[in-house]
């Protein structure tokens, strides 16, 4: 199939108009135009299958074998909708296959079943968990057909898209909808979101395999869809995947940058309190000692606004960025330090499995602060499982009060008031006199030694 024939077809898609319209013409040249629409739409048509055809060989259906040596469905009486199987995609000429970790599970070896039926065993090469993608290996006795991958950065809302794969074991399904929207993130389906959102039908059994554009190119691996929804499937962009087939073909695992702060996303009240406008960068809220960002430079407080150019709009970003560079990478920065920006150059290190985005509840109430507290001791930071020994320690929250809607509980320590470090009762106190009745007033707290920033109204 040539390109100028694919431009020809999808602009003949605006004959669709010129199809209802006729009808309010006269007979007979409503009668030609209907009939030259049908050929028009008989040609979009035999792109479409035409693709599909194409794509079917490339597409496998996976059997993790588990137990005494045997696929988690048997071949014989398997239920078309049990939990395990799933689709996969062949993407070189080596064998190699990418499917979902989930898929894969704790296997070790997977059942692959080929367009031709016939049957091979894949060993695991590697698995990443944090973009639930997995890479299998097969050996054959002939080539094998494998797909393409494409560009996911130009995948448009709106285009047309085809989902290939094996819902409830009904073998290569092809299914074909739009692209219902690009760079959705927290779904909470894996660590690193940036999927793309189509309502082509994902179904049980579909995890793993490939979604097509209109030139047969690979745009995303189908890894889940919200159970209660009808035309809402998600599918891992073929960049991110490419990016993880390579590392994991080269180490049989992947490794990421690492930079050492915890982050959580701006409030309004937040975003006004240091300067910026809401929804732009993430604040640190927290900065791990002798890790990459304390060498740099980068301190609690600071707004992190762009990496190497890139915007960073939410702590999901950040974390795809960061982990999408290598160790000793040296990304460049721009923070918002008091009012100021400036740009830092930080050398990542590998990253570790710590996670560091710490979120609050978001409702609001208009009440006192509602805290009792008292100067840390020994004892209680053993029981709060602190490792500070001074700071102004919750000993109590009022039910209903503001401290209370925000999420602030016993156990949490105060260190900051309004920018300011406290570490006694005393000092919390001289701050918060300070501060006007209608102000709001910054706590920068640790909980179980993981740090958030938390703006609370002041009232009498």
């Amino acid at each position: 199939m040539t390109m100028m024939r694919i431009n020809k077809v999808l602009i003949t898609a605006g004959l669709l108009c010129m199809i209802v319209s006729a009808w309010e013409r006269p007979l007979a040249e409503a009668a030609l135009t209907d009939s030259a629409g049908i050929r028009m739409l008989e040609e979009i048509q035999t792109v479409i299958t035409e693709l599909a055809e194409q794509a079917k060989p490339s597409v496998v259906n996976l059997f993790p074998i588990v137990g005494a040596g045997r696929p988690r469905e048997s071949s014989g009486d398997r239920a078309p909708s049990a939990s395990g199987s799933g689709s996969g995609l062949i993407v070189d000429n080596e064998g190699h296959i990418v499917t979902n970790n989930h898929v894969v599970g704790d296997a070790l070896e997977v059942e692959v079943r080929l367009f031709d039926k016939t049957k091979l065993i894949a060993q695991v090469v590697g698995k990443d968990p944090d973009t639930d993608l997995a890479l299998l290996k097969v050996t054959a006795d002939r080539p094998l057909p494998y797909a393409r991958f494409g560009d996911s950065g130009a995948v448009r809302v709106g285009q047309w898209v085809l989902a290939v794969g094996n819902p409830f074991g009904l073998d290569r399904t092809v299914t074909l909808g739009v692209v219902s929207g690009i760079g959705r993130e927290n779904v909470n389906l894996s660590r690193y979101e940036n999927f793309i959102q189509t309502d082509a039908s994902i179904n049980p059994g579909n995890s793993g395999g490939p979604l097509f554009n209109l030139r047969g190119e690979v745009i995303g691996i189908n890894t889940a869809i919200i159970n209660f929804a009808q035309g809402i499937g998600f599918a891992i962009p073929s960049n991110m995947t490419k990016q993880v087939i390579q590392q994991l073909i080269a180490r049989g695992k992947v490794v990421r940058g690492w930079l050492g702060v915890g982050i959580q996303p701006l409030t309004p009240e937040l975003a006004k309190k240091f300067g910026v406008t809401e929804g732009e960068g993430v604040l640190v809220n927290e900065v791990f000692e002798k890790d990459p960002a304390a060498e740099a430079g980068i301190k609690p407080g600071d707004i992190i606004l762009t990496i190497d150019g890139s915007v960073v709009d939410s702590p999901n970003k950040l974390s795809r960025l960061i982990g999408a560079l290598p160790p000793g990478a040296e990304p460049k920065i721009e923070v918002v330090r008091d009012f100021t920006r400036q740009v830092l150059t930080v050398p990542l290190s590998e990253r570790r499995d710590t996670a560091v985005t710490a979120s609050l509840p978001q409702s609001r109430t208009e009440v006192k602060l509602g805290l009792d507290l008292q100067d840390l001791s020994a004892g209680l930071a053993e029981k709060f499982k602190l490792r500070e020994t001074r700071g102004v320690l919750i000993t109590k929250v009022d039910p209903g009060s503001l401290a209370h809607a925000e999420g602030l509980r016993e156990g949490d320590l105060i260190k900051e008031v309004n920018r300011a470090d406290v570490s006694t009762v005393g000092e919390f106190t001289a701050a918060i006199v300070k501060v006007r009745r209608g102000d709001t007033v910054l706590l920068r707290v640790l909980r179980e030694n993981r740090a958030f920033y938390v703006v609370l109204k002041s009232t009498d």
